[in-house]
C-alpha cells in the first residue's frame, strides 16, 4: 500500500487484538467502545424513525380533516368573491396550489335533549370541499356528502360526537349559535333543528368528537354571515404551509387573517418538535458517552506502546506523526462503530413492521392495544435529515475523543520510555 506510514500503523493498531494479556484487554476495552457507539447510534436512529412515524400518522389523520392554509376576514364579515380570493392565492403561493374551498366556521352548542355538548361548525360546499380533504373525498365517494343541501338543514357528526350525543342517521339535534337575539322578554338564545345525515371518522380524537359539517349557506344563515367568511387552500407540499402562509399574509394584506395548519395546531406542532429535539439530545449525549470511551482504551494503548513510541521517534517521526497515528487508530474505532450503528438503527427502522409483531407474538403482548389507541402498530419514518447528522455528530465526537491521547503519545521521551526496557 503507498498510504502514508502513520495509517498503516495506526490501522496495525486496530487491529490488533493477539499478545499478551494487556494486549487483549486493550483490545477488549477498544470492542465495548465501538459496540457502544454501534448501539448509541442505532437507538439514535431508532427512536427518531419512530417518532417521525407517529408525527407523520398524526399529522395525516389531521390534514384529512383540515386545510393546509385558512383564509378569512379579519372582521369576520362574509367575502365578497372567494373565487377571486383563491385565485390571488394561487399566483402568490410559493408552493403550487391544487384546490380551494370556501368555508364558514364558528363553536356552537349541539344538543339533543339533555346531552349538549361544544363543537366546531364548519359550512362547507361538497364538490369544493370534496377536492380539498381526505375525509370529504371519502364521504363525497359514499354519496354521503351530496346530502348537505342548502335549505334542508342536514348535518354529518364526528363519530365520537354522535356517539356522545346518543344519535344515529335521522335523528334531530339542536344547534346553537354563540349569538343570540333580543325580544321583547329580553336576550334569547337561536335554536336550529338539524337532521343527522350520517358521520365520519377522521381517526383523530379532536376532530371526530368536536367537529359538525354543514353547508355553507345553511351555515351563512345561522351564523348570520351572509355569505362564506375564508377560503381553504391544499397545497402540493404540506411542509411549505407555514412559508406559504408568511408570504401570503404579506401578499393579501392586513385585512386577511392567514393561517396555516402548523399555527392551526400549534401546541402539538411545537411539542411535538419539542419533545423530538431533546429525544435527540439525551439520545446524543449516550453517543458521546461511548465515543469518549475511546480515551480511556487510547490512554490505554498509549501506555502499553510507549516503547514502540520511543524506537519511531528514534527512527526520526516526528511528535505530529505519532499524534496522527494514534488519532487515525481512536477514529478508525469511531467509524466503524458508527457506521455498525447506521446500518443496525436503519435495519431494525425500515423492518419494525416485522420486528414488533415477532416480539408481541413472542411474549404475548401488545404494546399498542387497538382498544385503547388510534395506532395499533409502531410506525417509523427514517429521514435523511436525522441519520446525516447522526452520523457526522458520531464521527465528530469520536475524532474529538482521540485528541487527548493522541497529544499524551507525542510528547513520550524516547529516552524515559526505553529507559526501563
Amino acid at each position: 500500500m503507498n498510504w502514508p506510514y502513520e495509517l498503516q500503523i495506526g490501522w496495525r493498531y486496530t487491529r490488533a487484538g493477539q499478545g499478551g494479556r494487556r494486549n487483549r484487554f486493550i483490545s477488549f476495552i477498544s470492542g465495548v467502545s465501538v459496540l457502544g457507539i454501534a448501539l448509541g447510534v442505532a437507538a439514535l436512529i431508532i427512536v427518531l424513525s419512530v417518532m417521525n412515524g407517529f408525527q407523520k400518522e398524526v399529522r395525516d389523520r389531521m390534514l384529512s380533516v383540515v386545510a393546509h392554509v385558512e383564509i378569512s376576514s379579519y372582521s369576520g364579515e362574509a367575502l365578497e368573491d372567494w373565487q377571486a380570493l383563491a385565485q390571488q392565492a394561487k399566483s402568490a403561493a410559493t408552493t403550487p396550489v391544487r384546490a380551494a374551498a370556501p368555508f364558514v366556521t364558528s363553536q356552537v352548542l349541539v344538543a339533543r335533549g339533555e346531552d349538549m355538548r361544544g363543537a366546531l361548525l364548519r359550512g362547507i360546499e361538497p364538490e369544493a370541499e370534496a377536492q380539498l380533504t381526505d375525509v370529504a373525498a371519502a364521504l363525497h365517494q359514499e354519496g354521503l356528502l351530496q346530502v348537505l343541501q342548502p335549505g334542508q338543514w342536514n348535518i354529518i357528526l364526528g363519530v365520537e360526537l354522535a356517539r356522545q350525543l346518543g344519535v344515529q342517521k335521522g335523528d334531530q339535534i339542536s344547534v346553537v349559535p354563540p349569538s343570540a337575539q333580543v325580544t321583547p322578554a329580553g336576550v334569547m338564545p337561536r335554536v336550529k333543528q338539524f337532521r343527522v345525515a350520517g358521520v365520519f371518522s377522521a381517526g383523530h380524537f379532536e376532530y371526530d368528537s368536536g367537529m359538525a359539517l354543514v353547508h355553507a349557506r345553511d351555515a351563512a344563515a345561522l351564523l348570520r354571515t351572509g355569505g362564506v367568511t375564508g377560503v381553504q387552500l391544499r397545497l402540493a407540499d404540506v411542509h411549505a404551509a407555514r412559508q406559504a402562509g408568511d408570504v401570503l399574509a404579506g401578499t393579501l394584506g392586513p385585512q386577511y387573517r392567514v393561517r396555516d395548519w402548523t399555527r392551526t395546531n400549534a401546541h402539538w406542532y411545537d411539542a411535538v418538535q419539542v419533545e423530538k429535539r431533546m429525544m435527540g439530545i439525551i439520545l446524543t449525549l449516550i453517543v458521546a458517552v461511548a465515543a469518549f470511551n475511546l480515551v480511556s482504551s487510547l490512554v490505554m494503548s498509549v501506555t502499553e506502546k510507549q516503547a514502540d513510541i520511543a524506537i519511531l521517534r528514534t527512527l526520526g517521526a516526528s511528535p505530529r506523526s505519532i499524534m496522527c497515528i494514534f488519532i487515525t487508530q481512536g477514529a478508525l474505532a469511531g467509524v466503524f462503530g458508527t457506521l455498525s450503528g447506521v446500518a443496525l438503527g436503519l435495519g431494525v427502522a425500515t423492518h419494525l413492521d416485522v420486528i414488533v409483531p415477532a416480539i408481541e407474538r413472542l411474549f404475548n403482548t401488545q404494546f399498542l392495544p387497538a382498544s385503547m389507541y388510534l395506532i395499533s402498530h409502531m410506525p417509523s419514518d427514517p429521514r435523511a435529515a436525522d441519520i446525516v447528522p447522526i452520523t457526522l455528530n458520531s464521527l465528530a465526537l469520536s475524532l474529538l475523543a482521540t485528541l487527548y491521547p493522541s497529544w499524551r503519545a507525542s510528547r513520550v521521551q524516547p529516552a524515559e520510555a526505553l529507559r526501563y526496557e
